[in-house]
């Protein structure tokens, strides 16, 4: 088996982490118990681009039970958990090409050598292997059957795609199901954001300015999370209905023209380019603090801050934390960047609580059992997850959590069922 991972040694300690995050993920885990049974994967090639941490390698591991034979490389240079890599390799059997802050060049390197496993199936966190495979390698494409997409930029980038009729097979947006966005953008970021930033700085949250820029279901999240750690947190948009609904849920809503002047720490999640740049750091504070928990390293500006500041005045001054002396006529203001731009809650911390991508991943593994049986032959474009598995998700997500709901009665059905009954 051909792999690329760090150090084979870390292998138990990936065990022991990818053990306990199993604990906590019973949906999968039931759904893992059935597919070794089953074997609806029987015998097909699984590509999987997602962050390899604890959460990710119980899905994967769930698809080889299913009968897959699984390869799998980082969606980001700076998310992958060693450990986890090498567990997945020397315990799992599962092909990995992953090295934690691996350079571009190795990074593209490495979803080459999975796509070099002619996948038939494609599961991708953010549209790179997607658009690579189709932009690379157009003669390989008719031999993949369908694919997932795992995150709001890489739907987007695909709904893009389609637009130009440049999508080519058919692939199911798992972020946009409810069991996904719902919890894990809103609940799994808010939380994951905010202790990333917190272990790379330390910083005391109450009372400081957070600036929240987005608020879909992620800013949601960040911005509840904050305001909950006693943050005054301001809100930037650029979609009415989303601001409207950010002053009504209590927060502060400015364009980041006024509040750059205003936050002590700024967190991008909006899935667009240059959020932060140029005018907005000439206005900044003394000490602020920029993250990103959005998908790609584009949201930050991190260019055009070089270029105000120049590289001697660029240090590391906490792990993952580098500061840039920005020039001002009152004196140089520091500006601090935490993991270089790049997805905070992964590359500062441990993502997501594995509670919470249970859901996410559940959805992953029923879609790509669905791709193989009741929605084979399905157009290529971007489809939604069938409403069945949403719900199957979270009928079992209450049942591992001990929770009971109530059922409708016969006459409860004949009621809804009926438009005759009036008043």
């Amino acid at each position: 088996m051909d792999f690329d991972i760090a150090d084979a040694s870390l292998a138990p300690l990936g065990r022991q982490r990818i053990d306990w995050a199993e604990s906590h993920m019973g949906v999968l885990r039931a759904i893992r118990e059935r597919f070794e049974r089953s074997r609806p994967l029987e015998g097909l090639t699984v590509a999987a681009c997602l962050h390899i941490t604890t959460e990710t390698a119980n899905l994967l591991r769930t698809l080889k039970a299913g009968g897959a034979d699984v390869v799998a490389c980082a969606s980001n240079p700076l998310s992958t958990q060693d450990d986890v890599a090498a567990s997945l390799v020397e315990h799992d059997g599962i092909a990995v090409f992953a090295i934690r802050a691996e350079d571009s060049d190795t990074y593209w390197a490495h979803m080459d050598a999975v796509l070099d496993a002619r996948p038939q199936i494609t599961m991708d966190d953010g549209c790179d292997l997607v658009s690579r495979l189709h932009a690379m390698r157009p003669d390989q494409v008719g031999h993949v059957i369908a694919g997932t997409e795992e995150t709001t930029t890489g739907v987007i980038r695909l709904r893009a795609m389609e637009a130009d009729s440049a999508l080519r097979y058919p692939i199911v947006a798992v972020n946009d199901a409810n069991t996904k966005h719902m919890f894990d953008n809103r609940y799994g970021t808010g939380q994951s954001t905010l202790d990333g930033i917190i272990r790379a700085t330390n910083v005391l949250l109450a009372g400081k300015r957070v600036v929240v820029a987005g608020y879909g279901y992620c800013g949601k999240g960040v911005a509840s999370r904050a305001r909950g750690m006693g943050a005054q947190v301001i809100v930037t948009e650029v979609e009415p209905l989303a601001a409207l609904e950010a002053v009504m849920d209590g927060f502060r809503v400015e364009p980041m023209e006024e509040a750059a002047g205003e936050g002590d720490i700024f967190v991008t999640v909006t899935g667009n380019r240059d959020v932060l740049r140029a005018e907005h750091f000439a206005l900044m504070r003394d000490g602020a603090i920029l993250a990103n928990s959005g998908h790609f390293d584009i949201e930050i500006d991190l260019k055009a801050l070089a270029e105000s500041t120049g590289s001697e005045r660029r240090r590391e001054v906490r792990p993952l934390v580098e500061e840039y002396l920005y020039p001002a006529p009152e004196g140089d203001r520091r500006i601090l960047v935490v993991a270089e731009g790049r997805l905070v809650n992964l590359g500062a911390a441990e993502g997501h609580p594995a509670a919470v991508m249970d859901m996410s991943f559940a959805n992953q593994a029923l879609v790509a059992e669905w791709l193989m049986g009741d929605g084979k032959g399905i157009n290529p474009g971007v489809h939604a997850v069938p409403p069945a598995i949403d719900s199957e998700v979270a009928r079992l997500k209450l049942g591992t959590e001990g929770i009971r709901i109530d059922t409708l009665t016969d006459r409860q059905r004949e009621y809804l069922a009926s438009w005759s009954t009036g008043t």
